[in-house]
Order: C-alpha cells, then sequence, then structure tokens
C-alpha cells in the first residue's frame, strides 16, 4: 500500500508539473506542428552587385579545395564579395564536417549582419542532419536569401515551415552558369517582377527535320490551380516526411526533381508521399526532370508511365518536364512564392516577386 501511495503521490506531482511547464518552453513544438500557417511569410532582400555572400558546404564537400576556389569565383564573377563559413574547408568522411559544425555555419551566416545573402557549396549528403540544431527564431529575424538543391532541399523546406523565409531551390555555388540559368537565376533574385513564367523550357527554334526532344512538356492531368510552391528533390522531401521539419502540403503546388533513381524507387518514393496522405492534399503538382533515372536491369516502368500511374488519379492539375533538377539549364524557384499551374497550357507562373 505505501508503495502504491508514493508511485501515486509520484504520478500527480509530475502531472502537476507538467502543467504548470511555461508556455515559452513548448512554443518550438507548437511552431513545429502549425508548420509554416503559424507566421507571416518573409521576403529576403534582392540580389545586388557589391554585396557579401557567405558560403557554406550544409551536407557534403568538394573533393579537392580548388573546387571551392571555383565556386568563389563563381560568385565573384556577379560582382559580389564572398565570405567563407568557418567550416568550410572541413571534411568528414561523406559529409563537410560535423553536424553541430555545418549547422553553426548557417546560423553564423543568417547572424552576420555583414552577409547579405547565403550561397550552398554543392549538395550531396548530409542536411538532414542538422535541421534540430538550426536556430529557427534567429533566422526568421534575419531574412537573407538562401540558395541551393538537391540535399539542400531539406533546409529550403524546413527553413520555410519554421522560420517563415521564402528561400530559393537553384543553382549551387560550385556550377557554371549557361545562359538560360543565369536568366532565371537572375529574373527571380535581381530584377523581380510582379507576374513571371517560372521553369519554361529554353526556345527552340524550329527547323525543316528538326523538332524540340530535350525538354519536352507532359500534361500528366489537366487543369489549372494557384497556391504556395512547396518542394525539391523527391527523395528528400520523403525523408521529411513525418517530421518537425516538413512543410505543410495542403493547398500547395509541389514540385519535384531527382537524380540517379531507377524508375521502381521513383515510383516507391512518390507511393510513400500517396500513402502518408500528402498527396491528396496538394492543389497541383509540377515534376521536372529526373537525369540519369534508368532502369539498372531487368523488366521496368518508364519514369513517364510511372508519374502517370501514381500522379494521374489525383484529380489536380499535374505538368511534368519542367526546367527543374539535376540540369545545365535550370529554373530558380522560391519555396514559400504563389504560383500558378496551368497544366493545359503547361505553363508554371510566379505570381509574386520573391525578394523586396
Amino acid at each position: 500500500m505505501i508503495v502504491r501511495r508514493t508511485l501515486l503521490k509520484a504520478f500527480i506531482t509530475s502531472a502537476i508539473a507538467s502543467a504548470l511547464i511555461p508556455l515559452s518552453s513548448v512554443s518550438a513544438a507548437s511552431l513545429a506542428d502549425a508548420g509554416e500557417r503559424s507566421v507571416k511569410i518573409r521576403k529576403p532582400k534582392r540580389l545586388k552587385p557589391g554585396q557579401t555572400i557567405g558560403l557554406i558546404a550544409p551536407s557534403s564537400n568538394t573533393w579537392e579545395d580548388q573546387e571551392i576556389y571555383f565556386a568563389m569565383d563563381i560568385i565573384r564573377s556577379f560582382g559580389f564579395k564572398v565570405k567563407s563559413a568557418a567550416h568550410l574547408f572541413d571534411r568528414t568522411a561523406y559529409l563537410a564536417g560535423s553536424d553541430k559544425d555545418r549547422a553553426n555555419d548557417v546560423n553564423s551566416m543568417f547572424a552576420d549582419n555583414t552577409v547579405d545573402a547565403i550561397f550552398c557549396l554543392r549538395g550531396g549528403y548530409g542536411s538532414p542532419r542538422i535541421l534540430p540544431y538550426l536556430d529557427y527564431d534567429l533566422i526568421r529575424q534575419n531574412p537573407k536569401v538562401f540558395l541551393g538543391y538537391s540535399d539542400v532541399t531539406a533546409l529550403l523546406n524546413a527553413i520555410y515551415t519554421r522560420s517563415g523565409i521564402m528561400t530559393f531551390h537553384g543553382p549551387i555555388a560550385k556550377q557554371s552558369f549557361t545562359e538560360y540559368t543565369l536568366g532565371e537565376f537572375k529574373s527571380v533574385l535581381f530584377n523581380p517582377v510582379k507576374s513571371m513564367p517560372l521553369a519554361a523550357p529554353p526556345v527552340f527554334e524550329l527547323a525543316e527535320g528538326q523538332a524540340e526532344k530535350d525538354n519536352r512538356l507532359t500534361t500528366v492531368t489537366q487543369g489549372q490551380t494557384s497556391g504556395v510552391l512547396i518542394g525539391g528533390n523527391l527523395s528528400l522531401m520523403v525523408k521529411l516526411v513525418g517530421s518537425p521539419y516538413e512543410p505543410d502540403y495542403a493547398g500547395k503546388i509541389l514540385f519535384l526533381e531527382d537524380v540517379e533513381e531507377a524508375p521502381y524507387r521513383i515510383d516507391g518514393m512518390l507511393t510513400h508521399l500517396k500513402l502518408a496522405g500528402r498527396l491528396d492534399k496538394v492543389a497541383g503538382i509540377v515534376f521536372g526532370k529526373c537525369t540519369d533515372c534508368e532502369p539498372s536491369s531487368g523488366p521496368s516502368f518508364s519514369v513517364e508511365h510511372v508519374l502517370k500511374d501514381r500522379l494521374g488519379d489525383l484529380s489536380v492539375p499535374v505538368l511534368s518536364g519542367v526546367m527543374i533538377g539535376h540540369i545545365k539549364d535550370m529554373a530558380t524557384v522560391p519555396v514559400g512564392a504563389m504560383a500558378t499551374l496551368d497544366a493545359t497550357k503547361q505553363q508554371l507562373t510566379l505570381d509574386e516577386s520573391a525578394v523586396l
């Protein structure tokens, strides 16, 4: 009896203590549950020559230091100054240093008043590992252009969701910009307008005996819709499912892309999103490029077939083939911006300026 009374007293004491926990101590969890709905979306300032760009490696690093110096020269070619993150040259196996050091580099760049924007050196692997160590309140108070793609998808969506800041799925620092990539990059981040085409294929000059082959668009499901853009690399969006860093899919236009994934793996990841109820919530879907997504061996569906099979029954507009992905000619897509998808006319339109 004494033991039971002691246990009961301990239980009641614990329950009372839990009830008296200040609201501030659970605010982070509440924000995670509510997602971006609990905060007003903030836009960063537009880019212009003379600004300082913080260069970070939040996932993997390059094989050699010269690739980092190359990335710095690419940034300087726009008339920017470069500020290297404290751990930019760190390497730990397939990671660019420890998780906490990489997270500290992100936090430090947002906190640094001399840094105007943040570019990611590359993707690779590892960005989801640093999500618990980011200071989302600090980031919200210091909105800056945050740019990258591939593995950086986790950071783009987590920062948008937890901090309420628009982020940008676009070129990494260690790549050369084609004429198309440069034009899209500057249209979104340097010289924004209220409405502009987004991720449309480059103009193809028709000639006798020639037709566009590489950048064809496919309407999976016709229709028109508007919503906020979320998304990026398909495999990273799947990794965020069920985490406190996952964006709310309700009413959103989901854009996706991937690289070096066999069709059955694309099938599996889209099936996962369907089973998790995420695709039942979206207003529309835009699938970009699936680069080097050929079957490894044996009988296989094509990626085209997989997209029609997995997305064609959702009763929302679905368009594939836009210029989003691991490609030389790539669009810069703002995560958190309003857009309109017209799958019938095969057009994606950005409905607002994503920078101030």
